[in-house]
C-alpha cells in the first residue's frame, strides 16, 4: 500500500547501469510523488514526476530547497579506464559521493542507499574495493539517519560503453553461475533490475535494514 504522506527521491547516477532502471521504478512507484534527478547532462527522459537537475556533483549546492528528499540514492560510479587515472576514478566514486551524502544531511534526508560493490573494505590492497570501502566508511561518518550500502557482485545488464573483459566474464559467469552454491553464492552475477529493485524495496521498508547488504540478499531482495 501507498504510504502516506508521499515522498520526494533523489538520485544520481541515473543514467548509469542501475541508476537507469532504479529511475524508472521510481517513476511508476506510487509511493513517490516527486523524483529529482541529479545529472552531469540532460538526459531525455521525459515524466511528470521527473525534475531533473544538471549540476556539478564536484560543487553541489549546500541549501537548495529543490534538492530536499526524503530518500536519496547514490548509483554514481565509472571505472579506472573511463576515468582515465585512479585519481580521476576516486572523484566519482568516492568524493562525489561524499558530496551526496553531505547534502542528504544538510537537507534532512531520512535514508541514504548507496550501491556499492562486493568486496568493499577499506583496509582492502585491492585499489577499487579500497576506494568502495572508504566511501562507505566515510558515509557512514557523517551519521546519516539510515544508511544502505549495497553491494552487488558482478552486473549483468546492458552497457551503452563497451567492456571486453567484463563481458568475457559475465558470459562465464551465466554459465557457471548454477554450479555456485554455498559461499561462492555471494559471486553469481546480480541483473542490474533485481539490484535496483532491492535499494527500492530497502528504501520503503520491504528489504534490509539499514547496513550492509551483500549481493545474496540483494538477489533475493530483487526477485520478481
Amino acid at each position: 500500500m501507498p504510504t502516506s504522506p508521499l515522498r520526494t527521491a533523489l538520485i544520481a547516477g541515473a543514467s548509469g547501469l542501475v541508476g537507469r532502471e532504479l529511475l524508472a521504478m521510481l517513476l511508476a512507484s506510487p509511493e513517490y510523488e516527486r523524483v529529482v534527478a541529479l545529472v552531469r547532462r540532460p538526459g531525455g527522459v521525459q515524466h511528470p514526476k521527473l525534475d531533473e537537475r544538471v549540476v556539478d556533483f564536484g560543487a553541489l549546492p549546500a541549501a537548495d530547497p529543490a534538492l530536499v528528499a526524503g530518500d536519496v540514492f547514490c548509483c554514481l560510479g565509472t571505472t579506472i579506464r573511463v576515468a582515465g587515472s585512479q585519481e580521476a576514478f576516486r572523484i566519482v566514486d568516492h568524493d562525489y559521493p561524499l558530496a551526496l551524502g553531505r547534502l542528504a544531511k544538510t537537507t534532512g534526508a531520512q535514508r541514504f542507499l548507496l550501491i556499492s560493490a562486493l568486496g568493499a573494505d577499506a583496509s582492502s590492497n585491492v585499489f577499487y574495493n579500497r576506494v568502495k570501502g572508504e566511501t562507505e566508511r566515510d558515509l557512514a561518518a557523517l551519521s546519516l539517519p539510515a544508511l544502505w550500502c549495497l553491494r552487488p557482485s558482478l552486473l549483468d545488464g546492458r552497457r551503452e560503453e563497451a567492456r571486453p573483459g567484463e563481458r568475457i566474464a559475465l558470459a562465464v559467469g551465466r554459465v557457471i553461475a548454477p554450479l555456485m552454491g554455498g559461499p561462492l553464492r555471494r559471486y553469481r552475477p546480480v541483473s542490474t533490475k533485481a539490484v535496483a529493485r532491492a535499494v527500492l524495496r530497502c528504501a520503503l521498508g520491504d528489504g534490509s535494514a539499514a547496513g550492509a547488504v551483500e549481493s545474496e540478499e540483494i538477489a533475493r531482495l530483487g526477485s520478481a
